[in-house]
């Protein structure tokens, strides 16, 4: 398998990556990490994916253990985001979310004005193992973040986290009707396997709507 590792942050801001193989005893098809392999993650951070131009800003809940492994926001084999941006158009080309994004994968979603973080940045094997107090103050970083990027549109996927992060307990899905510290605010749901309501087909439509606003897609 391989790991991503973080290296270098270059003065653009932008970070660097290397790719640390594992282990040689299983190829890149059935690529996987042992339970003690994820768990060595555990309170692992991953670097925000953001860059200049940025348009569209998606917001997990937190980095779960294989995405900590890979370095690659979203990653897991089961994980529906990337199919779903790929099926809404909003990326052109597949991106692995078991092996994890390449150099170029993170430039491409860059040069899409796409950007990737977190409410929480600490990696756990559950989103629910977070407390409140982490998401409210993850929601605070999140607002200071949004104001020195600037992106047009923010998504945050996950209802549940977003109301406990921002003290919303009645907010619904779509569009929010106030804006998010200048930038038009969508919740949208979260991808995740264990999210047994949506598709990626589901999530895609989701997903279009937010891009549609950010001017990435073009509107019907």
């Amino acid at each position: 398998m391989r790991r991503g590792v973080c290296t270098s942050r270059s003065n653009s801001g932008q970070w660097s990556f290397a790719i640390e193989r594992v282990s040689h005893a299983r190829t890149i098809v059935d690529v996987g990490f042992s339970r003690a392999e994820l768990e060595s993650f555990v309170d692992a951070t991953v670097p925000d994916l953001v860059g200049p131009g940025l348009r569209l800003l998606f917001v997990g809940i937190n980095p779960g253990l294989w995405t900590a492994a890979t370095q690659t926001h979203f990653a897991y084999p089961g994980n529906r985001f990337y199919p779903a941006l790929l099926e809404a158009g909003i990326i052109e080309h597949p991106i692995d979310r078991g092996v994890g994004m390449t150099d170029a994968d993170r430039q491409y979603m860059i040069d899409r004005g796409l950007g990737i973080t977190n409410v929480v940045h600490r990696a756990t094997a559950k989103a629910s193992s977070l407390t409140v107090d982490e998401l409210r103050a993850g929601g605070q970083q999140l607002r200071a973040f949004v104001r020195a990027h600037a992106p047009a549109v923010v998504a945050v996927a996950g209802i549940t986290a977003y109301r406990v992060a921002f003290s919303m307990p009645k907010a619904t899905m779509g569009e929010q009707p106030e804006p998010f510290e200048g930038a038009r605010l969508f919740v949208v749901p979260n991808p995740s396997g264990l999210n047994a309501h949506e598709t990626a087909s589901t999530l895609a439509e989701w997903y279009a709507a937010a891009a549609r606003a950010a001017g990435i897609l073009p509107e019907r």
